[in-house]
């Protein structure tokens, strides 16, 4: 396996992980965005409140996203292995 074949892994590993990543960091992100604006218009200033409903729309969307994300890490990884295996 040449420089180039494993730098073009690390660069598709790199993109799978923003691929993957990008869904329950936009769920997290609108959530935090939802209970500021609660905050601020209650003025409420209780960290807990901003930090538990964050975990808990973390875990549903992993929840949601997980075959999404498992059929994107099975097809990298058989990528992987049939570069693996065609090596001459």
């Amino acid at each position: 396996m040449s420089e180039l074949e494993v730098f073009d892994i690390v660069r598709d590993m790199m993109f799978l992980i923003l691929k993957v990543i990008t869904p329950l960091l936009s769920v997290v992100l609108v959530t935090g965005l939802v209970i500021a604006i609660f905050q601020a218009l209650t003025q409420i200033q209780e960290s807990t409140l901003s930090f538990a409903p964050k975990i808990i729309a973390m875990i549903v969307g992993l929840i949601i996203f997980a075959p999404y994300i498992g059929h994107n890490f099975s097809t990298f990884t058989h990528m992987v292995m049939d570069k693996i295996v065609h090596l001459p």
